[in-house]
């Protein structure tokens, strides 16, 4: 079965200008597990990864309120949080249905295996601890500027491990894991636009 995103969706965004190759006939497999859903390794990766990812999103975007986000900003937060909260209990249930071990909603470090071997990650946009106090820190139109900065990054990190998945051989062929990653693609990089779009709109400092 053929798998690629909506070409329409790759265009006019540099962070994802790169077409994502299709998954063809040909393609060679990954590891298979029982059942009736076909899914690999990468697409467990995926899932667990975009879990502690969104949690990262959820703390940033929840500090609108308390930091003197403007009206823009505080919409755009709220979308965020309420987004990002429903499909992290969706990820869950699907890790749920596989029988797979529940990923936890926190911005931690999550088990990939790469070239066969364990480790531990972070996933690619995730704010280190400096960025994090960093933003953390900040008030008014600082944290307007910061939050979307950081942002703007952090959904350019969940491009990546889009591009990454439509990458391995074999993912992306269970349907709710296309639809995730199709879904993701979309409306995190329409919101990269309307982000670039709100700090330029910014006051110079």
């Amino acid at each position: 079965m053929k798998r690629s995103i909506p070409t329409a969706l790759l265009l006019g965004l540099g962070l994802a200008a790169a077409p994502l190759p299709a998954l063809g006939q040909d393609a060679k497999q990954g590891p298979q597990y029982p059942g009736r859903y076909p899914f690999v390794q990468a697409d467990i990766d995926f899932v667990s990864g975009m879990i502690t990812h969104h949690a990262q999103a959820i703390i940033m975007a929840g500090w609108a309120p308390s930091h003197g986000a403007s009206k823009s900003v505080g919409i755009l937060c709220a979308r965020i949080v309420n987004a990002q909260t429903d499909e992290i209990h969706i990820f869950q249930q699907w890790q749920k249905d596989r029988k797979l071990p529940i990923t936890e909603a926190k911005p931690m470090p999550t088990h990939m295996v790469m070239n066969g071997q364990d480790m531990m990650m972070m996933m690619p946009g995730m704010l280190n601890d400096a960025q994090m106090k960093e933003l953390e820190a900040s008030q008014g139109v600082e944290f307007d500027r910061t939050f979307l900065k950081y942002m703007i990054q952090h959904h350019g990190g969940a491009i990546t491990m889009v591009n990454t998945l439509m990458e391995s051989p074999g993912a992306a062929q269970d349907d709710a894991v296309y639809k995730f990653s199709s879904d993701i693609f979309a409306d995190q990089s329409a919101e990269i636009q309307r982000m670039q779009g709100m700090l330029d709109a910014l006051p110079p400092r």
